[in-house]
């Protein structure tokens, strides 16, 4: 009989992956707007966790609530990250669950008076997000979807990052470096040389990330730095006043 296996030791992460509000603070507060940060758990090569994406949509999301009074809610960790299902670990839920999770959280939001929502969105491949935004917003505005593409390259200009948004698609210099900035005990060895070029990707959806790279990163982790990372979140909690006017 063999002998069972020392159990993993945990990487106990900077990043406050659930928010530590009491109920009393926000009656106090009385946020008129909700912030709901939605990550994966998906693979992001052999130096980044699978709650990347999860614990960049929060750290994204603490940044806004240090800033604007909003009410920060937990993330959703699972998302639609099918295209990288080729890779061990990786989990999704499909479009239809995403959609009716976010759908009972603003009914119940509702319920509470908060009739406005901001969905921080970690992963690219959650494109449902943008359909739940537009049917939300056809009686007036009360949902935003944040960052947009247009918000990511400003930050990218404003921290001086190497790459482009195209070639810096996943595990690369953006997430490499906000990682190093707010949680550098997450990011283990290997970045520095694990630059992949994905090149054009026009079947993305029909073949998956393995059709495009091996080690499951597309862009340039070598290029991060942790004063870039940090670069990065300030340009976007500047941009996220914008999406406060938007919605009145």
């Amino acid at each position: 009989m063999k002998a069972p296996r020392p159990a993993a030791k945990s990487r106990e992460s900077a990043v406050n992956l659930l928010p530590t509000a009491t109920s009393t603070d926000v009656q106090e507060q009385q946020p008129r707007v909700a912030v709901l940060p939605i990550g994966s758990f998906e693979q992001h090569g052999r130096y980044l966790p699978l709650i990347t994406d999860t614990a960049i949509a929060c750290t994204i999301g603490q940044e806004i609530a240090d800033a604007y009074p909003v009410h920060l809610l937990p993330p959703i960790t699972m998302s639609c990250s099918h295209e990288h299902a080729a890779f061990p670990g990786t989990v999704s839920i499909s479009a239809k669950t995403l959609y009716a999770v976010i759908d009972d959280i603003r009914a119940s939001l509702a319920r509470s008076g908060i009739t406005k929502l901001v969905i921080i969105n970690g992963h690219g491949g959650n494109y449902v997000l943008s359909n739940i935004v537009q049917e939300a917003n056809v009686d007036g505005p009360a949902v935003a979807l944040f960052p947009l593409g247009s918000d990511w390259d400003r930050a990218r200009d404003d921290a001086g990052l190497a790459s482009d948004r195209h070639a810096d698609m996943h595990a690369g210099e953006i997430e490499t470096s906000i990682l190093l900035h707010a949680a550098p005990e997450l990011v283990r060895e290997g970045f520095a040389d694990a630059d992949h070029d994905g090149g054009p990707r026009p079947f993305l959806l029909v073949q998956g990330m393995s059709a495009y790279t091996e080690s499951g990163v597309i862009g340039s982790p070598s290029h991060a730095t942790a004063g870039k990372g940090k670069a990065v979140l300030e340009s976007l909690r500047m941009s996220f006043a914008a999406y406060l006017g938007a919605l009145g």
